[in-house]
């Protein structure tokens, strides 16, 4: 997308972006990429021009998302590098399948893949019953994972503790933003940040205190029962193709016994 850099951007002043966004000093980039701060210097001035190899080297130690590494190596005149094929693709399948495999060993609890900007790839059958009373609209695709959750139509009613759950993807998507400076992620904060928020209903349940020293649980009203939930994310560890690097597989786990009791005779 190149949202980092407009089209006249050389590569030293992409670089230069990025390190500003890391708050790392120039001085502090050259130690721990292992280069002089003259060189670097000279790079993001434009008195010199890097070597694709030093390209990458700093945009690995910058942790700048594949897509825009692509964007960096164009600019210092350079072939991208890494793939862009649609997870449709046929040279994907093997990978697909291992997160198709992943989500339906994980049932009878749910999971769900989701894209960079959280709209969702695929779901376990597990997901369906949390869904009950979604409006059907939210869930055409591209169905997005957190508009579901915090729309008033969508999850948000049946999540006893929407405040604090509500608090904690609005800040897992800051945090998002800050790292990729997507500008559709902007756009979701601004639109998901408007809904209208209503104090999160508190739980007395005698486990929560115990989960709460842990992580956030999600807690869903369900036709069963309320159910308790802590997530997981996997993503893959060492892609080449830049649609893999920005998938995520969310898996929700039973947060009490109550929970693993009700899902296993959901079985």
């Amino acid at each position: 997308m190149g949202h980092m850099a407009g089209a006249a951007q050389t590569v030293g002043e992409i670089m230069r972006s990025w390190r500003e966004l890391r708050r790392f000093s120039q001085l502090e980039l050259a130690i721990e990429a292992e280069i002089s701060q003259r060189h670097l210097s000279f790079i993001e001035s434009g008195r010199a021009v890097p070597s694709r190899e030093m390209v990458l080297h700093l945009a690995e130690h910058l942790d700048v998302p594949l897509r825009e590494r692509n964007v960096m190596l164009l600019a210092a005149g350079y072939s991208p590098i890494y793939g862009n094929r649609s997870l449709q693709d046929p040279t994907l399948t093997h990978a697909m399948a291992a997160l198709e495999s992943l989500l339906r060993a994980h049932e009878p609890h749910p999971a769900l893949i989701v894209d960079r900007h959280w709209n969702i790839v695929a779901t376990n059958r597990a997901l369906a019953p949390l869904l009950d009373g979604v409006d059907p609209e939210l869930l055409k695709p591209p169905a997005n994972a957190l508009r579901i959750s915090l729309h008033p139509r969508g999850l948000a009613p049946n999540i006893v503790n929407l405040g604090e759950w509500r608090h904690h993807l609005l800040d897992r998507l800051r945090r998002q933003f800050r790292i990729s400076r997507d500008p559709a992620l902007e756009v979701l904060l601004s639109e998901l940040t408007g809904y209208p928020s209503k104090s999160s209903v508190q739980s007395n349940h005698s486990g929560d205190n115990l989960v709460h020293e842990v992580a956030i649980p999600l807690r869903v009203r369900t036709p069963n029962g309320v159910l308790s939930f802590l997530s997981t994310v996997t993503i893959f560890g060492t892609p080449v193709e830049i649609e893999l690097s920005e998938v995520t597989l969310e898996a929700f786990y039973p947060a009490d016994q109550e929970t693993a009791e009700i899902l296993g005779a959901l079985k």
